[in-house]
């Protein structure tokens, strides 16, 4: 476990890969990674709020999901429903805040009153802040901040970063300092790109479903041993 609080990331993030390979290679269906990717989830969110990190973003369903089979993204979307629910006792004892990034008026009605239900429940904890991205795409996320900001009077002359920050899903949320993708690809596929501008990458050649506390420590590890410039060179 990482020893020196001072270092630790304030926020992480996670693209949580390879559970379809994972099932595949066990030779079940890929709906069995899924499942086990939601435990895997639990532990690891368990884990980052044990170790003191502020704010974790988990890549749930993303805008380019509901290409897969049919029958796949109804799985999903139902595990991801029922999730929400399930896991209301685990938020509320440690404290947990549940919050979504992405496109909610694109999902069906049930998940979406799900999302909203969780978020409401959980707005006054004050421990952790886990971001749920469901429905998210860094491109869309963007783009719908532009629109946001034309629709409330803006113009081109005056668009700004800060324009486009403030008017994000979440521009209360730092942004990224670790982004950690597991399952051996190597690309961020459209995670949090505005956020992910200065992030430290890290890349894991394990399917999400057997990652552990130990391979975010790992993670963690890494980031701290690097120096961040931000453009501008080391004192």
């Amino acid at each position: 476990m990482p020893s020196d609080k001072q270092l630790l990331p304030k926020h992480v993030g996670i693209i949580m890969d390879g559970n379809g390979r994972w099932a595949q290679k066990q030779g079940l269906p890929r709906t069995n990674g899924h499942k086990e990717g939601l435990e895997t989830a639990k532990k690891i969110v368990a884990h980052t709020s044990d170790l003191g990190i502020s704010y974790l973003s988990l890549f749930t369903f993303s805008t380019e999901n509901w290409r897969r089979a049919e029958e796949e993204v109804n799985f999903l979307l139902e595990l991801i429903k029922k999730h929400l629910r399930k896991q209301y006792d685990f938020y509320r004892e440690r404290n947990i805040r549940v919050i979504h990034s992405g496109d909610l008026e694109k999902l069906p009605l049930i998940v979406r009153e799900e999302i909203l239900l969780v978020e409401s429940d959980t707005e006054l904890f004050d421990g952790m802040i886990v971001n749920l991205l469901i429905n998210y795409g860094g491109r869309d996320e963007i783009v719908r901040s532009v629109k946001e900001f034309i629709s409330n009077g803006g113009d081109a002359g005056t668009l700004s970063e800060e324009s486009i920050n403030s008017n994000l899903d979440h521009p209360e949320l730092p942004e990224l300092d670790l982004l950690i993708r597991t399952g051996g690809e190597i690309r961020l596929s459209n995670f949090l790109i505005w956020q992910a501008a200065y992030a430290e990458l890290y890349f894991s050649d394990t399917y999400w479903p057997d990652w552990t506390a130990e391979d975010l420590d790992e993670a963690i590890l890494s980031y701290q041993e690097r120096q961040r410039r931000f453009g501008g060179t080391v004192q």
